[in-house]
């Protein structure tokens, strides 16, 4: 996609409310919409990064999903089939964040398929697992990406495995999630609409490293700190589900200038952006409003229904982007009020975002195992 047609996407969403935005993209809007979640709409062989390349054959495929008001959208990501000591059982990886822009979907740029997470779907693939990995609405395709929108991420992570079901029907309708930081959110999130969303498929577990949540306690501690970014990111994403949220009217005029590397970077290049910032430079009034705080708190948070399959919730001591004690302490106490799942708690002492995912990569997998056995 050329520059002028994706400034359509971030930097002229930006500026206006999202208004009727048709999000049926890539491919053939008029076939989409016509066919089911699930559905693969084109398929072509990935070429993967050296960690995974001798354990997994990939596939680059496009999809069908649906976003929040029902309608179909097109989407991208990964199915990785093991080379070896194949199963018929299926798991979602659920990515954590990458950024905003096309050139930030993991099934095309390496830089962003986090070392973290290919120790991760490594272990999944060492399981003979096939492994789903979903590149999540507007990364990789049109229209802007519904960063942080809980139940989005979450739609398009269960559609990943009806896709690979549908790539290669000898795998059955038991499937796992495992997710990291944003991917942990979507995955908590795909857990509680799984029973009304996956049909004829069976959630045995989720695993969730790290997510966000409980965004009304820490979100309005982040301005004026190296997390800047997440935020932008946040308001941002807001806007895809809330069209009264303006991201440049809450930005102060030195965060506005700043505002092409959400569509020039990934992650780490809006983080490097944004961190130098005040409180004072990065909001108007140098805080975010309670009617903004009121909406993040509505897309953004799990654990607001019940979770629908047993769940193990993984966090370093040392996380300095996802609070331990948030997890440790709400998010947890969130989950357990509703007594319908099995909920685990793995806390890593010294552990930090990243080292979280791969210092519990073998613990997950041998967890997941567990609940497929």
């Amino acid at each position: 996609m050329d520059k002028v047609r994706r400034r359509r996407g971030i930097a002229a969403f930006l500026v206006a409310p999202l208004g009727v935005m048709s999000l049926l993209v890539a491919g053939s809007p008029a076939r989409a919409a016509v066919l089911t979640p699930g559905t693969v709409l084109s398929s072509a062989t990935a070429t993967l990064v050296p960690e995974l390349a001798p354990l997994a054959t990939g596939k680059r495929i496009q999809y069908v999903s649906t976003d929040l008001t029902g309608a179909t959208i097109t989407v991208t990501g990964l199915v990785l089939t093991p080379k070896t000591k194949k199963k018929n059982k299926t798991v979602a990886w659920a990515h954590g964040s990458t950024g905003l822009a096309d050139q930030c979907a993991p099934s095309t740029n390496p830089a962003v398929f986090w070392p973290e997470a290919r120790t991760a779907v490594a272990a999944l693939l060492n399981r003979g697992w096939t492994v789903a990995a979903s590149d999540y609405p507007g990364l990789g395709t049109p229209a802007p990406h519904p960063y942080f929108i809980g139940e989005s991420e979450a739609r398009a992570v269960i559609d990943s495995v009806k896709a690979a079901r549908n790539l290669d029907s000898s795998l059955s309708t038991q499937y796992a999630i495992d997710g990291h930081s944003q991917g942990g959110q979507g995955a908590l999130f795909a857990n509680q609409i799984a029973p009304g969303y996956d049909g004829a498929l069976v959630l045995r577990g989720t695993a969730a490293i790290a997510p966000v949540s409980n965004v009304d306690i820490f979100a309005p501690f982040v301005p004026g700190t190296p997390a800047n970014g997440y935020l932008v990111m946040a308001l941002t994403g807001l806007a895809t589900a809330q069209n009264s949220v303006v991201p440049l009217a809450q930005l102060a005029v030195p965060a506005k200038q700043r505002a092409g590397v959400l569509e020039t970077g990934c992650l780490n290049e809006i983080l490097a952006a944004y961190a130098p910032l005040t409180a004072g430079q990065l909001l108007v009034g140098g805080a975010l409003s309670p009617q903004v705080i009121a909406q993040l708190v509505h897309y953004d948070n799990p654990a607001q229904s019940a979770p629908t399959a047993p769940i193990l919730i993984v966090q370093g001591t040392a996380d300095e982007a996802v609070p331990f004690d948030i997890t440790a302490g709400p998010l947890l106490d969130e989950l357990n009020a509703y007594h319908t799942v099995t909920v685990d708690f793995d806390p890593i002492e010294g552990a930090t975002h990243d080292t979280s995912v791969t210092l519990s990569a073998g613990t997950v997998a041998s967890w997941i195992a567990a609940r497929f056995g």
